[in-house]
């Protein structure tokens, strides 16, 4: 099966398991509803969702059990040029991993540190301590 990463064919199908899952559950879908439906991680799910919503084609309404999405004009779709590349989307997922790595890059650093500090504050209480014990015999 062809994959499409267009983002005229991505809103269509997203559209579509919107629809079939409202069908399905006779309510409202949430985007994580519709993301495990598509095979989409949670980030490309918002993204595609945030696209539809500055077109006015669905709505994300906040309610009690999380965000769902209503449909609001299906002919909105038709705005989007067939050959728009999602890459917007591959650029930003890829500063939020490159983002996330150097954040995780700290975390080892400053982890690092403390164990090392650890150790040093480990040999020096040692260290007094055979003093003090040598003091005493």
């Amino acid at each position: 099966m062809p994959q499409n990463n267009d983002l005229y064919t991505t809103t269509h199908v997203f559209m579509a398991a919107v629809r079939v899952l409202e069908y399905q559950k006779k309510a409202p879908p949430s985007i994580k509803a519709v993301c495990q439906l598509l095979s989409f991680s949670l980030e490309q799910g918002h993204f595609v969702a945030g696209q539809l919503v500055n077109l006015d084609a669905i709505a994300l309404v906040s309610v009690a059990g999380g965000d769902r999405l209503f449909i609001k004009d299906h002919l909105a779709l038709e705005d989007i040029p067939r050959d728009a590349e999602t890459d917007q989307f591959e650029e930003a997922l890829k500063k939020f991993h490159e983002s996330r790595s150097g954040m995780e890059q700290k975390v080892a650093t400053l982890k690092s540190e403390r164990e090392q500090k650890k150790k040093d504050l480990f040999a020096e209480l040692e260290s007094k301590l055979k003093k003090k014990l040598e003091g005493q015999a």
